[in-house]
């Protein structure tokens, strides 16, 4: 069997360039949690100037595809099951649960800075027993994931089965549900309802309910392993590219389009949610840029000093990086609006600032017996 390329002599043979892809996608959503104070506040939206609102069009919708780039690194390397249904299960358990009730309790029982007041522990612990708290909204990825996670004993012995052609007509199928965010515009404008093809109000699950949503970047995760081979450069930029610009061409596009432009803008949170149509992490903007990004970083496989004392570390450290980065960012976003900082500055310091604290954070925390339960 040909050695795969992306595998290296790194420290216990890990795939680097899964390493890089983390580090970046951890970035991207601290960046992105930095951009949202810019368009959401008030009511549920706010944006003051047409410098916020231009600053959050240019910069999120590049971004948006962290998510995805983490679904399909999971996918990647676990999909299809490498061990039984149990010992997945009991490793995920440990991996994935332990840490989110840990940070989910935290979040629940400490205000984040400057907002004391008000905050409710008990409302707060109440909630739980439903859903994440709002205040901790990024948490809601894991509990997508653990969804995925509980689908992949049944799926892998499809995807060990199904031929490549027949991988390929999901993917297909898949690509036609990131179009149902604006198909679900139209027919608000055309019936006043936004159900499709057997939805109703007592009846969520359409026809393309079953095949929609991150399932498709699990498929895709495990396709490009093992179907893509060794591209050179010249053929990754010549695919990714134009798939990078036409995903973010109706990313940005539907956001600055639909945006009103007499600012400020304010409204409820249902404003900012049509304005995200173009944002939602199985829209097909976002599944393009997301595929041009996984393209290029599996390029980076180079393993030298930068790779072991800068990269590796922050990967394996990354999950906590994720579950405490909220803390962290609100502290930071405060303290550096006393800055008088134009807006991208603004955006650019908290979160470079954010991502380095929790970083480092977390790197010290893992040297501590038992981290694993709170870090993953």
């Amino acid at each position: 069997m040909t050695r795969n390329p992306a595998i290296s002599d790194a420290p216990s043979s890990r795939i680097v360039f899964l390493d890089y892809l983390r580090f970046i996608a951890c970035f991207m959503v601290i960046f992105v949690h930095c951009i949202e104070p810019f368009y959401l506040g008030g009511e549920g939206t706010l944006i003051r100037n047409s410098s916020d609102a231009a600053w959050s069009t240019f910069l999120d919708s590049a971004l948006r595809a962290a998510v995805p780039l983490f679904m399909m690194a999971s996918s990647y390397l676990l999909f299809p099951l490498k061990y039984d249904t149990r010992t997945f299960f009991r490793k995920r358990f440990v991996r994935v649960c332990i840490p989110l009730i840990v940070w989910v309790l935290l979040y629940a029982l400490i205000p984040f800075y400057g907002s004391a007041e008000g905050f409710d522990r008990g409302g707060n612990l109440q909630r739980l027993l439903v859903n994440f708290n709002p205040h901790a909204g990024h948490l809601w990825f894991i509990y997508m994931l653990l969804g995925v996670y509980l689908l992949m004993p049944l799926l892998s012995p499809w995807i060990e089965k199904v031929s490549k052609k027949g991988e390929e007509a999901f993917l297909c199928l898949w690509g036609v549900t990131t179009l149902i965010p604006f198909f679900r515009q139209a027919a608000t404008a055309l019936t006043g309802s936004p159900e499709l093809w057997g939805e109703a109000g007592w009846n969520e699950y359409g026809t393309l309910y079953y095949v929609s949503g991150f399932i498709g970047y699990l498929v895709l995760g495990h396709y490009f392993r093992t179907y893509l081979g060794d591209w050179s450069w010249k053929k990754t930029l010549a695919v990714a590219v134009p798939l990078w610009i036409a995903g973010y061409a109706v990313t940005a596009g539907w956001f600055w389009a639909m945006m009103p432009k007499e600012f400020p803008v304010s409204g409820p949170i249902g404003l900012a949610m049509y304005l995200e149509t173009s944002w939602q992490f199985c829209a097909f903007g976002v599944a393009l840029t997301a595929i041009a990004y996984f393209l290029v970083i599996r390029k980076m496989t180079a393993d030298g000093w930068f790779y072991r004392n800068v990269i590796l570390p922050v990967s394996k450290v990354s999950y906590g990086v994720y579950l405490m980065h909220m803390f962290i960012l609100t502290f930071f976003h405060q303290t550096v609006s006393g800055w008088g900082l134009c807006t991208p500055l603004h955006i650019v310091v908290t979160a470079c600032l954010t991502f380095v604290t929790a970083s480092v954070l977390s790197r010290l925390l893992s040297f501590i017996p038992g981290s694993k339960y709170v870090l993953g």
